[in-house]
């Protein structure tokens, strides 16, 4: 059984992706600053910190496959600790690669972001940018294997206050209101956590070495429909309000500005419908449990019938 790390496998998306390599037949290994909460049966815990280059080393001994989850990643936050952000962002990414490379891994994955296309992001986008570059030049120079993952805006269990489409929902709930500062008719593209995780082993491949791949959702959201969409789930008594003021911090229309390496756009046939995903977060503030595949849905939207798995596309 092949072994896999999961740095900052305690977080939102590290700690889905190490439950999906748990699943697909991994063994694996968290590390991170904190225990995980979300661990399960079989994974082992180490907690540590990326900037200790021989905690990060040791970490990585005997495993095939090396994933960097461990960053500083919420915008505002970033634009506010710069030198940290750089420090865990790319300093903590360095020394996972080094071990990467000592360890003769067989794939560092790292996770970046379609903000590297952008200039907006602030500190994040730019430590994304240099992690992809470190990433590429270890390839050049010695040989390591990777495979860099470009996430769109991510949402789910898990996801934690600094997440805005939880700070959306949470805000319904507790103030019969939603509020927006910006126009409404910014454009994200949405995947649910559950789908970027089961992508992000997909792509061990052998032919997604070497490459950018993005991982976002289906289709392009304008912010004011995810805000009508909340209002009618919470029987229409929630107030929209919307500030009107662009956030200079964030993309409005497209992150595509800036010009790195072309990434390949992998999608699932099987994914997560939206609707779904935002009312199974609810059901989450409510304290109760996740019932299994909810909220699956094929290329006919929802309840359309499911399509056998397909290869995905590259």
């Amino acid at each position: 059984m092949k072994k896999a790390v999961v740095f900052g496998g305690s977080g939102f998306l590290g700690s889905h992706v190490a439950d999906a390599l748990t699943e697909a037949g991994y063994a694996v290994r968290i590390f991170d600053r904190a225990p995980s909460p979300y661990l399960q049966e079989g994974q082992e815990m180490i907690v540590g910190d990326v900037l200790d280059a021989e905690a990060t080393r040791r970490a990585a001994a005997g495993c095939s496959y090396i994933y960097n989850f461990a960053a500083i990643a919420d915008i505002d936050d970033a634009r506010r600790r710069p030198v940290e952000t750089m420090q865990v962002n790319v300093v903590g990414n360095v020394n996972i690669l080094e071990a990467a490379r000592k360890a003769k891994a067989e794939r560092f994955v790292l996770a970046s972001s379609v903000y590297v296309y952008s200039n907006s992001g602030s500190f994040y986008r730019v430590s994304k940018q240099a992690c992809e570059q470190a990433a590429e030049v270890y390839h050049d120079e010695f040989g390591l294997s990777y495979t860099i993952l470009r996430y769109g805006s991510l949402y789910g269990r898990r996801c934690g206050e600094t997440n805005a489409v939880w700070k959306l929902l949470q805000m319904a709930r507790a103030e019969g209101r939603v509020r927006y500062g910006g126009t409404g008719d910014e454009l994200r593209e949405y995947i649910h956590v559950s789908d970027a995780a089961r992508l992000s082993v997909e792509i061990l491949k052998p032919e997604y070495a070497n490459l950018p791949i993005i991982l976002t959702g289906h289709q392009p959201m304008r912010v004011r429909d995810l805000l009508e969409m909340i209002r009618e789930m919470l029987g229409g008594k929630v107030k929209v309000e919307l500030g009107g003021e662009p956030n200079t911090a964030h993309y409005n229309i497209t992150p595509y500005v800036y010009h790195p390496r072309l990434g390949k756009k992998l999608v699932g046939t099987l994914y997560t419908d939206m609707g779904q995903g935002l009312m199974d977060i609810l059901t989450a503030m409510s304290g109760e449990k996740a019932a299994p595949h909810k909220g699956l849905s094929g290329p006919g939207g929802p309840g359309a019938p499911l399509p056998r798995p397909k290869k995905a596309r590259r």
